[in-house]
Formats: C-alpha cells, structure tokens, sequence
C-alpha cells in the first residue's frame, strides 16, 4: 500500500509512454518493494529536474529531448555520462542529484548478444543524446566504418571528429551493413511516426536493422526490415536492458532474469 514512506521514481519525456511505469511497478509488487513509479513530461527542465531534488524523489529516468539540457542542474556526472556528455537516469543520493547512461550499457549489449561484425559497415542517423550513447558503443566494441548521418552539422561534425568517423547530413547515397535509427522518425505520436528512418532501397542492401525508438515495438523500419528477411535489433530490447540497471540504481535490488523477463512481457502488452 502507498504510504508516506513510499518512494516515488519517475520518468522525463518529451513523448511519455508506458513502458517503465508498467515495467518498474509490476517488479515493486513482485518483489515487495515499497516504491511507485509514475511518467511526466515538462516544458520546464531546470523546475522538472529541481523538483527531483525538492520533493525528494529517488530516481528519474530521462529520454528525448532532455538528455543534455538536464546536465546543467545535476550536482555530478557519473563516467557513463560525462564521457558521452548525455544522461539517461538520475539517483537523488541525499539531494545530491547524480547523471548517469544506462543507454550506452544496453546498446553495447545488445551490440554483443548479437555478434554482430565489427568490421561491417554501419549508418548511424542521429546526434543526440541517445546517439551519443549508441556511437560510443559501437566505436567500444571495436567498429571502425561508421557514419554519422545527422541534419545539425555542428553536433554532426563534432561527434564525427571525437570517435574518428566519418559526418554526413542526409541517411542517403552509401551502401552500408547495419542501418542504426536514433531519431523520432517513426515513433508513436510525432509527425513522422508513419515515416521511415531509411529508403526501402537502403533497407534491401542492409543486413541488419537496429531502431532505438520503443513506440511502438515494431517501426515502420523494422517493418519493413522483417518483411525483407533482415536480422533487427528494437528499441524495446535497449529500453527494457536499460531500464533493469535503472532498477538496481533505484532500489539496490537486482531482479533475476525470469522476473525481468515476465517485467518486460507485462510492460510490452499494451
């Protein structure tokens, strides 16, 4: 029962969803645990994020676009976020506000569990904070032929320059093995979510497909990647790797992997 020792963790989006409010709810009940969480979004990340502090709420999860304008009103960056300049989670230790990434430990996973080939050729569209994330991983595990295909030059270029890849604006005109989408393109609720993050002709000359995007499950990209027989990688399997590490952080507790994966069944099956 909710009291006034119940622990309250959130979730900052620009696009809520239901996923880690299912997901981290369902392992409170299952494993007894005196907490509740609960998704927001803001127009006010500096008031959002105080209010993290002020109310004394243990733990918020932070997706786009908040990934880096909320690094200005934390205390401390952990490594996993201050390498990549990009937060995905917040732990409020005694008000000391302190920024982590989860994304980049599920990316590399995921990059690992399915053995994909470090010397393939790969796309990666996208500069944000999750794509931070996502190029940090894929440059760690060991890829070397990588682009950057994103519309802002300067977070384009700049990324290109700091792990030796190579920029381009527009996800076009290269034959590549691993298609990589972190952007909206194709999210539930955005103008583009019918659209697809790369051409059907990029598709076809791919060998594997990986959306970051959660909402829903299956993109259009992925879609249509399945529909061509290619291997796929969904943003479901990175928010679901992340959101368990964002678990222990919370509560110290470490679920083990038939409860994450009942957690990850319930939070999909909406």
């Amino acid at each position: 029962m909710i009291n006034r020792d119940t622990l309250l963790c959130m979730s900052l989006a620009g696009h809520p969803g239901n996923f880690g409010t299912r997901f981290h709810n369902y392992l409170y009940q299952k494993l007894g645990l005196n907490f509740i969480y609960k998704a927001f979004t803001t127009q006010d990340i500096d008031a959002a994020v105080n209010g993290v502090r002020a109310l004394g709420i243990r733990g918020c999860a932070i997706s786009m676009p908040f990934k880096e304008s909320c690094i200005p009103f934390l205390d401390a960056l952990d490594p996993s976020a201050k390498v990549i300049e990009s937060v995905n989670t917040i732990v409020n230790d005694n008000d000391k506000l302190i920024g982590l990434n989860t994304d980049y430990i599920a990316v590399k996973s995921l990059i690992v569990r399915y053995q994909l080939d470090i010397s393939a050729r790969v796309m990666i569209r996208g500069s944000g904070g999750m794509a931070k994330a996502v190029i940090a991983a894929f440059r760690d595990v060991g890829f070397q032929h990588v682009i950057i295909a994103a519309r802002n030059r300067e977070s384009g270029l700049a990324l290109a320059k700091q792990y030796g890849f190579q920029w381009q604006p527009l996800p076009v005109g290269i034959d590549v093995d691993i298609l990589v989408n972190v952007t909206p393109v194709g999210m539930a609720g955005v103008l583009e979510s019918d659209s697809l993050a790369y051409s059907e002709e990029m598709v076809a000359k791919a060998s594997v497909v990986f959306d970051v995007v959660a909402l829903p499950p299956e993109t259009p990209l992925i879609k249509l990647a399945q529909r061509m027989g290619k291997q796929t990688i969904c943003g479901s399997e990175v928010i679901a790797l992340q959101a368990v590490e964002q678990f222990v952080l919370y509560t110290g507790v470490r679920p083990d992997e038939a409860m994450i994966a009942e957690a990850t069944t319930f939070a999909c099956a909406v």
